[in-house]
């Protein structure tokens, strides 16, 4: 397990099977549930100093993974 904060597990406890089978299923969410992973690591080394950023970069970057994490909830509740 990664110790990466935000993420799918803790952002979404309990609906990673959802999360999986949606994966599986929907080309289209699987590339959100990748980019929504790959703009979480880079937040992540940002904070962690191992890819220093701009601070404009940084907000850019939060707000991105903010409106993945609203794509993958939406359809999670769709597919409910």
């Amino acid at each position: 397990m990664s110790n990466t904060p935000h993420t799918l597990g803790e952002e979404f406890p309990g609906q990673l099977e959802r999360i999986h089978a949606l994966k599986a299923a929907d080309p289209r969410f699987a590339k959100v549930l990748e980019e929504y992973d790959d703009v979480n690591d880079q937040i992540h080394r940002a904070e962690t100093k191992i890819e220093p950023t701009s601070q404009d970069n940084e907000t850019e970057l939060r707000k991105r993974r903010l409106a993945l994490k609203d794509e993958i909830e939406k359809a999670l509740n769709q597919a409910a």
